[in-house]
């Protein structure tokens, strides 16, 4: 079993890697195969800290409703996608009831 501190140093390693592009992050989750050891909370925290980065001293505007928005769809679509496309089962899978489920895709232009 890998401690905490020889999982972050994978974690930071693959994040370097990612900054560097040495490491195609489509074509990774696209082989299903593969698995990606960075945990979420991790891979969203440095995304956001990358956005905060590049703003050159401008402030950030709308960042929550921006980041929750590209999560939300995702999780949707993945839920959708792992359901076979049975809103039923996306939404109780989901926790949410089939109708919020048909708002949110009506949101997103999930169809």
């Amino acid at each position: 079993m890998d401690t905490p501190e020889k999982s972050a140093k994978v974690i930071n390693a693959e994040i370097i890697a990612i900054e560097r592009r040495e490491i195609n992050v489509d074509r990774r989750i696209e082989d299903r195969r593969t698995e990606i050891s960075i945990p979420l909370p991790v891979y969203v925290k440095h995304t956001v800290e990358l956005y905060f980065s590049q703003l050159n001293g401008h402030d950030p505007v709308g960042l929550y409703a921006m980041v929750m928005g590209e999560v939300e769809k995702s999780l949707l679509e993945a839920a959708l996608e792992h359901s076979g496309f049975n809103q039923t089962k996306a939404a109780k899978a989901l926790g949410m009831s089939r109708s919020t489920l048909r708002k949110k895709m009506d949101q997103y232009r999930i169809f």
